[in-house]
């Protein structure tokens, strides 16, 4: 039984399909019990509702489990302080696999969250446990976030520059390699960078959804205050807004440019093209 957590985010739903295609059990830990239908319709066998921040809870939502696919909300203002939990309570509970979802280069300090995870990582492996650390770049999945003004104007809205490159990856590929790695203790100790085959801007991502809808989309920059003003009115608290903030900033000066070499090995073929990708939508 594999306990995931964070698993009624994107990713953790990704996992548990994957998970469950290979034939292994998944306990899913989620926050909000309303979310139960949909993890357990991803495969998951059971659920637990939980809090990641409660050790109580924790400790609970490991009972029976022989490996973890740790999973923080993105974005968390806690992420050390909730994977310093999970790492004692694994301890404790004598788990066999210790799979932590991170970020592509964590060690990088001008963006907060990348660096937390960081101190993650760093006491993942202090801790004894035998682990697996996996960095996957940014998603391709991520452009759906646009799809509607791209259907109803042809426009794609960022708040950093559309010439900014990054390698965007499959999630559906990381949750495949995700599940390779719990199957085996032959990752144990090994992280793992998990980027896409492309470099690629916005421009040039907005070309080829254009190609794959037959209509032309165009990549806008607007202000970092514009988006700010919005999501503020959305809700989102401050300090993660100051933190993506920082992000996008840090994608204008310096691209998020990876490597897919590691990928390509551990998926045993080419990792799937941004048109590749659109082509199974």
């Amino acid at each position: 039984m594999i306990l995931v957590t964070g698993a009624a985010g994107k990713t953790g739903l990704a996992i548990i399909q994957s998970l469950s295609s290979m034939g292994m059990d998944t306990r899913a830990l989620i926050h909000r019990a309303e979310r139960e239908k949909e993890v357990k319709a991803a495969g998951a066998v059971e659920v637990q509702i939980g809090d990641m921040e409660s050790g109580p809870d924790m400790a609970t939502a490991l009972k029976g489990i022989e490996a973890v696919y740790f999973i923080v909300p993105n974005v968390h203002p806690k992420e050390i302080e909730i994977g310093k939990t999970a790492i004692s309570e694994s301890k404790n509970a004598g788990i066999l696999h210790f799979v932590y979802h991170s970020v592509l280069f964590p060690q990088i300090k001008a963006m907060p969250h990348h660096w937390r995870k960081l101190r993650v990582e760093e006491a993942l492996i202090q801790s004894g446990l035998p682990f697996s650390i996996l960095q996957p770049a940014n998603y391709i999945q991520n452009i759906l976030a646009y799809w509607n003004s791209i259907e109803a104007e042809g426009v794609m809205r960022i708040p950093y520059s559309v010439d900014a490159l990054s390698t965007p990856v499959d999630l559906q590929e990381v949750a495949e390699v995700a599940a390779k790695v719990l199957s085996s203790e032959d990752h144990f100790g090994a992280s793992y960078e998990l980027a896409g085959p492309q470099r690629l801007s916005f421009a040039q991502i907005a070309e080829i959804v254009g190609n794959h809808l037959d209509k032309d989309v165009q990549a806008n920059e607007i202000a970092l205050e514009e988006w700010q003003a919005s999501v503020r009115a959305d809700g989102l608290d401050e300090e993660r807004l100051q933190t993506l903030s920082m992000m996008f900033s840090y994608y204008k000066n310096h691209n998020f440019i990876g490597n897919s070499q590691v990928l390509t090995q551990l998926l045993g073929r080419q990792p799937s093209s941004f048109a590749e990708f659109l082509a199974k939508i």
